[in-house]
């Protein structure tokens, strides 16, 4: 197991306590080299906090089971760590299990019951900082989130849209004009390069203290920018 490496490899852990699961997930993930690997594997969450600090992932592929009995805080503690991604893996219909786990900073959900494939665009979907919802979750998100935060923005929140350069500015009003547009059809909105435009989403997240578009799109429209335009599922 080896530190993050900036060499274009997505690096996966995979965190599920079903060893049998881990090992299929690992030879699919592992069958995408040089693209992407499995870098460690956990069967709690606690071994999983523990071995992301060492090992830094990209992504981790959390299974949503191991969130029950109150460990929704394993999502943003993990999230939180060199800008990881999390992505949860459920073979649950609970929709507010899943909610909740984006709502503490998950970049998406994806059901065991889809084919292999899907984990694997998932994976790249996230790391490139999208989100992975279907329409019917991104719908309840965007409601929940509406209620969570009608208040007026705080000051606080004035001065961290303040730190955004003017470039960064322009993404984040772009994005929230698009809110179901991909990252390339974003770069050509803005034209720059995808790889341009994760280097400023990532900046962007950091310096307004939100975990994915989902959150930057409630604090833009909070603080009045582009207020006119709605979500769509």
């Amino acid at each position: 197991m080896h530190p993050r490496q900036s060499d274009g490899r997505i690096r996966v852990m995979l965190v599920d306590d079903h060893r049998i699961v881990l090992w299929g997930m690992e030879r699919l993930i592992d069958g995408q080299k040089p693209m992407m690997e499995v870098v460690g594997t956990a069967t709690t969450c606690e071994n999983a906090i523990e071995l992301a600090q060492v090992i830094m992932p990209d992504v981790v592929v959390l299974d949503v089971d191991l969130l029950r009995e109150d460990k929704t805080e394993v999502v943003p503690t993990l999230a939180n760590r060199h800008a990881t991604r999390v992505l949860i893996l459920s073979g649950s219909r609970d929709g507010k299990m899943h909610d909740a786990a984006v709502l503490r900073g998950a970049c998406g959900v994806v059901r065991k019951e889809a084919p292999p494939g899907t984990l694997l665009d998932a994976i790249r979907k996230v790391h490139e900082g999208q989100l992975w919802l279907d329409r019917a979750t991104t719908g309840r998100l965007f409601v929940e989130l509406s209620k969570q935060k009608s208040e007026p923005a705080k000051d606080p929140e004035k001065s961290r849209l303040a730190s955004l350069t003017a470039r960064e500015s322009d993404v984040v009003r772009t994005l929230v004009t698009k809110p179901g547009a991909d990252n390339r059809k974003l770069a050509d909105s803005l034209n720059m390069g995808e790889h341009t435009l994760r280097n400023h989403l990532s900046r962007i997240y950091d310096k307004l203290g939100v975990p994915n578009r989902l959150e930057l799109y409630v604090f833009a429209q909070r603080n009045g920018l582009n207020s006119k335009v709605r979500p769509h599922g």
